[in-house]
């Protein structure tokens, strides 16, 4: 009774020591030293659970800078999670808005992303996907569900009359939960 009493203790202490080890690892690394860079340690609240315990950490992710200062996440949408849970996205079919379809060089890159930023002056809560789909350069927007969603974003898109040649695709799209 005496020797589980004592292994149980044993392995208390141990896991104490690895966890305390971890924070240490992590102070020493972000610790400021004179004439050398700046550390920052992001690391997701999953896996501060995962080393510290069940019901370690918050619902964001953190990340601790040189200077003692703790910022948040940024999430999958770039939108700060500042006061908010992070949002997890899941694939699904459906429809999204291609707004532009150039070539392969810089410039259609360049234009691809300025068409990014034409739509979220216009509709800043709608989100833009540009990416290399060989052999060109696309941007297109939002995540919608059904054909009829993505028809009536179209109308209010081709309102602005800066996106006259959109139409509407199938793709796979990302839904929050």
């Amino acid at each position: 009774m005496m020797k589980r009493f004592f292994l149980s203790l044993f392995w208390c202490a141990v896991s104490w020591l690895q966890v305390s080890a971890q924070q240490k690892f992590v102070d020493k690394l972000v610790k400021p030293v004179d004439g050398q860079g700046t550390v920052r340690v992001i690391q997701d609240a999953e896996i501060t659970r995962m080393v510290n315990g069940a019901g370690a950490g918050n619902e964001n992710s953190t990340s601790l800078t040189a200077s003692g200062r703790i910022s948040q996440s940024i999430t999958e949408n770039g939108n700060s999670s500042v006061g908010h849970k992070p949002v997890r996205k899941m694939k699904a079919n459906g429809y999204r808005i291609q707004v532009y379809a150039g070539g392969n060089s810089r410039t259609a890159r360049q234009e691809a992303q300025r068409m990014a930023g034409k739509v979220k002056s216009y509709f800043s809560d709608m989100a833009t996907y540009t990416h290399f789909q060989s052999p060109r350069w696309i941007c297109r927007v939002g995540d919608f569900r059904t054909y009829e969603e993505a028809n009536q974003a179209l109308h209010e898109l081709r309102a602005t009359k800066q996106f006259d040649e959109a139409l509407i695709v199938k793709s796979v799209i990302q839904i929050p939960y």
